[in-house]
C-alpha cells in the first residue's frame, strides 16, 4: 500500500475514534456551541483589521498590536475575577449571559469612528471572553467523566481551534466577494446566538462548593494557588512558556519572514499558517492514540524540546519550503504540548476547584504570551530574525529543562502523605473523604482531625495544601 494512502487511512480511523465522543448530547452541544463561538471570533479578527485599516490607514498595524495587548492585559488580569463571579450563578446562565453580551457588542462595531472605541470595544468584548473560555473548559470534563473519553474531547476541541484558523478566514473571503466587511460582524453575531441557544440546551452537572470561607484576596487567588503548588502544573506553566516563544515567533514574524525576507506574497504568508496549524491537527487527530504509547509527561516534554531546534533552523532556512516545514514541526510540537493540557488540569483539583484553576491556566498562560509578543516583535526587529529565534531556542531549552525538574517522573495520582492535627470549621457541607476523618465535633461546623498517615488520589486543596515530598 503506498505511504500516502496509508496516512490517509489512519488519519481518517484516528477522526473516526475521535468523533465518537460526539455520540454523548450534551458534549455534542457543547462542541457545536464552540464552533459557531470560533467561527464568530474569527470573522471578528478578519472585520476588525479591515476597520483599522479604514481608520487608521498605514497605521492599522499599531491599532491591531495595541489591540492585541489589550486583549492579553485582559485575559490575564480579569479570568480570575470572572470565575469568582461565575461561582456565584448557574453555570448555564453565567454562559449564556456572556454569549448574549459578546453578540451585542460586535453589533457596536460598524459604528465605530474613532480608534479608541475600537480599544474600548475590545476590552469589553475581551473581558466576556475571559470569563467565558475557563468555565465552559472547565465544564467538559464534569460532562465527560471518564479520561479516555475527555481526550477525544480535548483533541477535537484543538482541532476546532485550527480549522477555525483556517477556515474562518477562506469564508470571510467568500462573505466580502458580496458583502460590505460591516456585515462580517453581524455573521459573528449570529453565531453567537447560536450558541447561546445550544448552551441552553446543555445538562449541566451540579457540582458541590466545598471551600473554606476567606477573604476575596484568597478566593480570587485560590486557583493559582492550587496550581502553583501541584508540580506537574508547575511544569505546564513551564511549558506553556516554551510554546508562547515558539507561537510569538509565528504570528508576529511570518509576515516578515516570508514578505520582506523571502519577497513572498500574502498568498504565501497564508500558506505558512496553514503549514503551522496543519502540524498541529496531525497531532490533534493523533494524541488519543499517542497516549497509549506515551504518558502525558513524556509526551509533553518532548514536543516542547523539539520547538528548540525547530527555532534554530529558522535561520538556516533559505526559501519557503523550508521554513514551511519548520512551521509544520512547530506547530505539530505545540499541539503535543497545549493538547493534553487539560488532562493535568482535571486531574489536579476536585470537581468544585476546576474552574479556578482552569481560569489561572487561562491567565498565566496567556501572560506568557503577553510576555513573548513583544520579545519576537521588538526583538526581531532590533537584532534580526536570525538572532532572535536562537535568542528564543535557547529560552525553550531553559524552560524544559526547569518543567522537568518541577514535574516528578512518573507522577502517581496516589500519594501516601500525612496530615496533622487540625482543628476548624466549614461554612457547609464537606466531602465523605473528610467526614470519615472527623473526630471531636460536627464535619459540616467547628471541629477537629487527628494525626494521620494514609493514601489517595492528591490533589491541593484546604486538607492538603502542601505537596508531600517524595
Amino acid at each position: 500500500m503506498p505511504a500516502q494512502r496509508f496516512t490517509q487511512i489512519r488519519v481518517r480511523s484516528n477522526l473516526v475514534v475521535m468523533l465518537s465522543v460526539l455520540a454523548q448530547t450534551d458534549y455534542r452541544r457543547l462542541f457545536a456551541a464552540q464552533v459557531l463561538s470560533l467561527l464568530g471570533t474569527g470573522l471578528t479578527t478578519v472585520a476588525l483589521g479591515l476597520l483599522a485599516f479604514e481608520l487608521a490607514g498605514a497605521d492599522a498595524g499599531v491599532v491591531l498590536g495595541t489591540a492585541l495587548a489589550l486583549k492579553m492585559v485582559v485575559y490575564v488580569g480579569f479570568s480570575p475575577v470572572a470565575e469568582l463571579i461565575a461561582r456565584r450563578l448557574p453555570r448555564k446562565w453565567f454562559l449564556i449571559t456572556l454569549d448574549l453580551l459578546r453578540a451585542g457588542l460586535v453589533l457596536l462595531f460598524p459604528f465605530v469612528t474613532e480608534v479608541w472605541q475600537i480599544y474600548a470595544l475590545v476590552v469589553l468584548f475581551q473581558s466576556c471572553s475571559a470569563g467565558f473560555t475557563p468555565v465552559f473548559q472547565a465544564s467538559i470534563p464534569d460532562i465527560l467523566t471518564d479520561e479516555e473519553e475527555y481526550t477525544k474531547a480535548l483533541s477535537l476541541s484543538r482541532l476546532a481551534y485550527d480549522l477555525e484558523s483556517l477556515l474562518s478566514p477562506m469564508f470571510a473571503g467568500l462573505l466580502l466577494g458580496f458583502l460590505t466587511f460591516s456585515s462580517l460582524f453581524i455573521g459573528t453575531t449570529l453565531g453567537f446566538l447560536a450558541s447561546a441557544v445550544l448552551v441552553l440546551g446543555v445538562t449541566f452537572p451540579v457540582v458541590s462548593e466545598d471551600q473554606a470561607r476567606g477573604s476575596f484576596l484568597k478566593r480570587l487567588t485560590r486557583g493559582s494557588w492550587i496550581y502553583l503548588a501541584t508540580p506537574r502544573l508547575r511544569g505546564l506553566l513551564a511549558l506553556s512558556f516554551a510554546v508562547s516563544a515558539a507561537g510569538a515567533m509565528v504570528i508576529v514574524n511570518t509576515v516578515v519572514l516570508v514578505q520582506d525576507g523571502f519577497g513572498g506574497t500574502p498568498r504565501q504568508v497564508a500558506l505558512m499558517f496553514a503549514a503551522y496549524g496543519a502540524g498541529s491537527m496531525l497531532v490533534a487527530l493523533s494524541l488519543p492514540r499517542l497516549l497509549n504509547l506515551l504518558p502525558e509527561r513524556a509526551l509533553m516534554l518532548t514536543g516542547a524540546a523539539l520547538l528548540a531546534p525547530a527555532l534554530c533552523l529558522i535561520g538556516l532556512a533559505d526559501g519557503l519550503v523550508e521554513t514551511a516545514a519548520i512551521w509544520f514541526a512547530m506547530g505539530a510540537s505545540t499541539s503535543a504540548v497545549q493538547v493534553p493540557a487539560g488532562l493535568l488540569l482535571r486531574r489536579s483539583a476536585h470537581p468544585e476547584d476546576r474552574p479556578s484553576v482552569f481560569a489561572a491556566q487561562f491567565a498565566l498562560s496567556h501572560a506568557c504570551w503577553l510576555v513573548m509578543y513583544p520579545v519576537a516583535g521588538w526583538g526581531g526587529a532590533l537584532i534580526g530574525l536570525p538572532a532572535i529565534s536562537l535568542l528564543l531556542a535557547v529560552s525553550v531549552v531553559v524552560v524544559v529543562i526547569l518543567a522537568a525538574r518541577v514535574w516528578p517522573t512518573g507522577d502517581p495520582e496516589v500519594l501516601e502523605h500525612e496530615h496533622i492535627e487540625i482543628e476548624h470549621d466549614h461554612s457547609h457541607g464537606t466531602s465523605a473523604h473528610h467526614r470519615a476523618h472527623a473526630i471531636d465535633g460536627d464535619p459540616t461546623g467547628r471541629h477537629r482531625h487527628r494525626k494521620l498517615r494514609h493514601s489517595h488520589p492528591f490533589v491541593i486543596d484546604d486538607h492538603h495544601p502542601i505537596w508531600p515530598e517524595s
